[in-house]
């Protein structure tokens, strides 16, 4: 892209050391310009649609969940272009950014160039998944059939939490029951959340709900 014609990107992300890492990443780009930066879904959806190219969003918001922020962005304006960047890079959160209309997912441990060059893929069009997150896809057309629901990336201990907490426990009582500190718990807390892609205690309630639920018999 023509530098008298840069590609405008967004940061939406809640964390400021990771803004500040991209922006000036980004500002040192002759062919990109840095248009807007944002710490939350809803700023995003209030002034991005029409003013941006690409946007580097995070999967995890504070007030917004990032996939529904994609959808959201998409529906306003469906030439933009959005880079999912995220932690973590578990089949299901994967195929959700597919499905809510990102170009692009990667790993926030990927390295600074893999994300510009990121930026200028998706804006010329193309689409952009970091190699772990490829091999995750390719592991679940080959595997159809395999359980990928985002709680078996769990560990016990967190599993455990998380079923505490479907249970309507507070972090005081979770630790009590299991012997951690509130720190700890709120520790294992945030990275439940992280990983099932939600902001809010209830989702992963719901979400562990469902993934507990029995098979219905289509039959019957």
């Amino acid at each position: 892209m023509p530098e008298d014609n840069p590609i405008r990107v967004a940061i939406v992300d809640d964390h400021e050391v990771v803004r500040i890492g991209l922006r000036n990443m980004i500002e040192r780009q002759p062919d990109m310009v840095m248009a807007q930066e944002w710490e939350s879904g809803q700023e995003a959806i209030d002034h991005i649609p029409g003013n941006v190219d690409v946007v580097v969003l995070d999967v995890r918001l504070p007030d917004i969940n990032g996939m529904e922020v994609c959808r959201k962005l998409k529906d306003q304006d469906p030439n933009l272009r959005i880079i999912m960047l995220t932690s973590f890079g578990s089949q299901d959160l994967v195929v959700d950014a597919v499905n809510a209309g990102a170009s692009g997912y990667l790993l926030k441990e990927s390295r600074g160039r893999a994300v510009i060059d990121g930026i200028r893929t998706v804006a010329q069009g193309g689409a952009l998944f970091g190699p772990e997150v490829t091999s995750q896809l390719l592991e679940r057309l080959r595997n159809p059939k395999v359980s990928t629901d985002a709680v078996e990336t769990l560990t016990a201990q967190e599993k455990k939490v998380l079923e505490l907490i479907a249970q309507g426990r507070t972090n005081k009582e979770i630790g009590q029951l299991i012997f951690l500190s509130d720190k700890t718990v709120k520790h294992y807390v945030s990275n439940i959340l992280s990983k099932l892609g939600y902001t809010r205690r209830s989702e992963a309630a719901a979400h562990f709900a469902r993934y507990n639920a029995p098979e219905t018999n289509e039959e019957n």
